[in-house]
């Protein structure tokens, strides 16, 4: 009788208003697009994520539902509740299956080096190209400036940039920046669109880096000074931050959850942008990324782990000395 409830209830759909959120599309499908795409579900609407390849989009569509499955074992979910979610979510690797979306959230994440700017206009001008003029195209990048990226558009005044801090499905602050074109509609559009994915959106005048990464990123580099000048190990310095200014996670282990090679990104994109010292990358950070060291993402990073738990510490002072 519930399945049936279900089923019938999915086949439903409300008369479209302007204004209105029925069916988003997320563009890249990695950690945090997963994230995206399983909060957006959670809370009652579409969503389609696209990616490059079939077998990414399969690879994404598991990970949503062990993610999912997860929340049932800490009896956060129940498993009528997962199939519906699920039955909201759909993958693919064309374009023309976003077309009738009223959300877009560009969410790539590549292991290219530098800005990835190009390959974000490539992704807004292919997006703009098979949706409809009123739908607004958001991006979740941390250190470029919606203005560059909405250049590409007909309509750049359709674009605002919309950025999750990871871990999404925690961390209930969603950052909103208005470009310089943005409309009104766009941008109280969005707001109001994260509000109904119960996040508290955060407004700011654009700028690279935002608020959020350009306070982290610089926590990050003087913890890396620290452990290199031989103050403190890794776990002191956590430790720290954690119980003396209460802090959820200490910086290394806030840099493994972000993921080092992601993080070395934000440096180097802010330093170009400011050419500000506190900016530029630790030579840690740099040794680490290119020794294959990604963070909780690989199991390596200032820590090691095993499971998603901390195991031991990687990275000590008197390899600096």
């Amino acid at each position: 009788m519930t399945d049936n409830l279900e089923n019938f209830a999915l086949q439903q759909k409300a008369p479209k208003k302007k204004g209105s959120v029925q069916k988003v599309a997320v563009i890249g499908c990695g950690n945090i697009g997963q994230q995206i795409t399983r909060i957006i579900a959670q809370h009652g609407m579409e969503v389609i994520f696209i990616d490059l390849t079939d077998e990414i989009v399969t690879e994404a569509y598991k990970e949503i539902e062990i993610e999912l499955d997860n929340m049932i074992d800490r009896w956060g979910l129940t498993a009528s509740e997962k199939r519906v979610i699920m039955s909201r979510i759909k993958g693919s690797i064309d374009y023309n299956d976003i077309k009738d979306v009223d959300l877009v959230i560009e969410s790539i994440n590549t292991q290219k080096p530098g800005t990835n700017v190009n390959l974000r206009k490539e992704i807004f001008a292919k997006t703009e190209a098979v949706i409809s003029d009123d739908t607004i195209i958001t991006s979740n990048n941390s250190t470029l400036m919606i203005s560059d990226l909405a250049a590409v558009l007909k309509h750049p005044e359709r674009a605002v940039g919309f950025h999750f801090i990871g871990p999404a499905n925690t961390v209930k602050v969603v950052e909103v920046v208005r470009g310089l074109e943005t409309s009104d509609y766009a941008y109280e559009f969005v707001l109001k669109f994260a509000k109904t994915i119960d996040k508290k959106p955060i407004t700011l005048h654009e700028s690279p880096g935002h608020i959020s990464s350009r306070l982290v990123v610089t926590i990050i580099n003087e913890a890396c000074e620290t452990l290199m000048e031989g103050v403190a190990n890794v776990k002191s310095i956590d430790t720290t931050m954690k119980l003396g200014y209460g802090m959820m996670y200490g910086p290394f282990e806030m840099a493994d959850r972000i993921g080092l090679d992601k993080l070395l990104k934000w440096m180097d994109n802010l330093y170009a942008e400011f050419g500000d010292q506190k900016f530029k990358a630790s030579p840690i950070l740099k040794r680490l990324v290119r020794a294959g060291y990604s963070g909780r993402y690989n199991n390596k990073g200032f820590y090691r782990y095993e499971d998603g738990k901390i195991m031991e510490e990687l990275i000590h002072a008197t390899e600096f000395k």
